[in-house]
């Protein structure tokens, strides 16, 4: 069993083995944790951070359950997007590869991102 503990800094973090930055989101705190268990090329799909189709990609989370505003998705995109230097500086090879609103990370497609062998590392 893997025990991560979410610091609330909007940074990567691996200084600190099992110690993750939050990025406000669970897809930025997903990337930390690829990260940590030693992956480098990652592929993001379904990070859209955008709400042109409504509030989520997947519409709006059932009661109970906050929905982003714009506000905060540009939040959690600029955040994304502010950790791709130290992403690079890590090793790490991050492309998009569905509709995002990410501006710092190269666009492939993903059945060529997995054919050229990156999906096993």
């Amino acid at each position: 069993m893997h025990l991560f503990t979410l610091r609330h800094l909007h940074r990567i973090l691996m200084e600190v083995p099992g110690e993750i930055g939050s990025g406000g989101n669970s897809g930025f705190q997903a990337v930390n944790v690829a990260l940590q268990f030693g992956a480098r090329d990652i592929a993001l799909a379904g990070y859209d951070l955008a709400c042109e189709r409504g509030l989520h990609w997947h519409g709006p989370h059932p009661a109970g359950l906050n929905n982003p505003t714009a506000k905060t998705l540009a939040e959690w995109r600029q955040r994304l997007d502010d950790a791709a230097p130290a992403l690079a500086a890590l090793g790490a090879r991050v492309c998009v590869v569905s509709p995002s609103a990410l501006k710092n990370y190269p666009r492939r497609d993903l059945r060529d991102w997995l054919e050229d062998g990156n999906g096993s590392s």
